[in-house]
């Protein structure tokens, strides 16, 4: 009888291979965290980030640190457990809620939202659809130079609303995009009346129990939050407390606080149907116009696709980025102004995915007579459908965004001007008269022409 074939000769060398492959893995992850560790404690010498930052790959954390102060009066450090204003992430928590409740059957998100709004006769051609993409026309209010005024008296929903409600669509419903904290505040309202719950209450219930997330809620004004940050910026070379903003204002558009390792549990349900059926994450992640489809924005960053979006709110600058196809999640949370978060970010993820970081000339700011800041003062529309508004303030001149936070612009010559808190590069054009008719925007690769039109 011939004699069994033994394996076990073989079973060494497939434990050590696999051991070996596990110390590789890890001594990568090592190799990862300690350049993104490196990377980031060079910007807090620089005072260009104090926040927390989270890298997962495969399933496994490879950095969860905090980084700078969360309270820089009384010397508190960030941590991963530090809670941060998420400015618009928020809006990607309100788009679930709708998708969650159109699941019940209880609201469409091809359903006029007049069905909502009677008497909002200015959107009857507006979908909940045009409202989750921004497509819907909504004047944004936080646009408006009373919002600055607005931002430190207490405004619930209904009132905000009044605050727009009557202005005319800014374009033809789908025609174009248009990022609108407007819209994501009527979402907010829909979600209260479909549910019969307030907001937090319902976002509480149907996300963040279920998922755990215990750290995540509505940043209430006046109530005592354990682990809080405080929101900072440089001004005249000063780090000092930013602007008051009375946090009912905000509300389904920017409302929401977290931490790094709350936002991963909401990562790590995005791949399961915890929340809601895959057919509906589909859905949620389906580009619509300008890359973006309800409350996330898409698209690719060196061949590696990318779910993600970040927010800005008084004194906060946030970004998640998902690389669903590599398993790589990055959050980055940030307290202190001006901080160019979305690059921050980015570069991270490139660390994570074995990719070389993009180099990004270094930009030299000069010194210009403040008289020529007069004749770049306006509003410069985008055909892309937003626009950028110029403003100058005793010697220095800002830009502020379609439903963006200012931004100051830094000469590099009289009339190229750069911003810190991203890498974007504006250039002003003249005509023959030598009057200003233009504005250029040079960011991700992208030149953007944009016409003078006030």
């Amino acid at each position: 009888m011939n004699k069994p074939v033994s394996f076990a000769p073989l079973r060494k060398p497939i434990q050590t291979i696999v051991l070996l492959l596990l110390l590789s893995a890890i001594a990568a992850a090592q190799d990862i965290a300690a350049q993104a560790d490196q990377y980031l404690n060079d910007l807090v010498k620089k005072n260009q980030f104090s926040g927390a930052a989270f890298i997962a790959k495969g399933g496994k954390v490879i950095l969860s640190k905090g980084y700078g102060m969360a309270n820089y009066e009384l010397d508190v450090p960030n941590t991963p457990q530090t809670k941060f204003r998420l400015g618009s992430i928020t809006k990607q928590f309100t788009a679930m809620a709708i998708m969650q409740l159109q699941e019940k059957g209880l609201l469409n998100v091809d359903d006029p939202i007049t069905k909502y709004f009677p008497d909002y006769k200015a959107a009857e051609k507006v979908t909940i659809q045009h409202l989750l993409t921004h497509t819907g026309g909504i004047h944004n209010f936080t646009s408006d130079p009373e919002y600055q005024q607005m931002m430190r008296v207490n405004s619930p929903p209904d009132k905000t609303f009044a605050v727009f409600k009557d202005k005319p669509l800014d374009f033809e419903p789908g025609s174009k995009w248009n990022y609108s904290n407007s819209g994501y505040i009527l979402l907010g309202m829909i979600v209260e009346k479909v549910s019969g719950k307030s907001y937090e209450a319902y976002l509480k219930e149907n996300i963040f129990q279920p998922l755990n997330m215990v750290n995540t809620g509505y940043d209430h004004t006046d109530a005592l939050l354990k682990n809080r940050a405080a929101g900072y910026e440089i001004k005249m070379g000063a780090i000092t407390n930013t602007d008051f903003l009375d946090m009912s204002i905000p509300f389904s558009a920017g409302s929401l606080y977290s931490t790094v390792e709350d936002l991963y549990l909401w990562d790590r349900a995005l791949y399961t149907e915890k929340l809601v059926k895959k057919a509906t994450l589909e859905k949620i992640f389906t580009p619509v116009k300008n890359n973006y489809g309800y409350g996330w924005g898409i698209d690719e960053q060196n061949g590696h696709k990318r779910i993600g979006h970040g927010g800005g709110i008084n004194g906060f600058v946030t970004q998640i980025n998902r690389y669903v196809n590599d398993d790589v999640c990055v959050i980055v949370l940030n307290n202190l102004l001006p901080a160019r978060v979305g690059k921050i970010a980015s570069d991270l993820g490139l660390m994570a995915l074995g990719e070389k970081l993009e180099v990004v000339k270094e930009r030299k700011e000069i010194k210009l007579d403040p008289k020529i800041y007069d004749t770049y003062v306006g509003v410069y529309q985008f055909k892309e459908g937003f626009n950028m508004t110029v403003t100058r303030e005793g010697d220095r001149l800002y830009v502020q965004a379609t439903g963006q936070g200012k931004a100051e612009l830094f000469p590099e010559s009289e009339k190229d001007f750069f911003v810190k808190v991203v890498d974007a590069q504006f250039s002003f054009g003249k005509n023959d008269k030598g009057e200003v008719t233009e504005l250029v925007l040079y960011q991700g690769g992208q030149r953007l022409l944009a016409l003078k039109v006030k």
